[in-house]
């Protein structure tokens, strides 16, 4: 009785240590799913912001045309 005790014992640590290393695997792997959609949320943000500075450069760009062509017809 005192080994089949044991046995059983062994097998419940032994099934407890396996399912710790599996959450354990499975927060990295969480953490790791959210590290890639930060960053590629901010590769989002980071391209729509230099896409609207080059547009609000365009518009400066066009404005200042504009003023030289009626500062030079004046």
């Amino acid at each position: 009785m005192r080994n089949s005790e044991q046995v059983d014992t062994l097998k419940k640590e032994l099934l407890d240590i396996f399912m710790t290393l599996g959450a354990d695997e499975h927060q990295a792997r969480k953490k790791q799913s959210a590290v890639r959609h930060l960053r590629a949320r901010r590769g989002i943000e980071l391209h729509n912001e230099i896409k609207r500075l080059s547009e609000d450069l365009s518009d400066i760009e066009v404005l200042e045309m504009d003023t030289e062509s009626d500062i030079d017809t004046h």
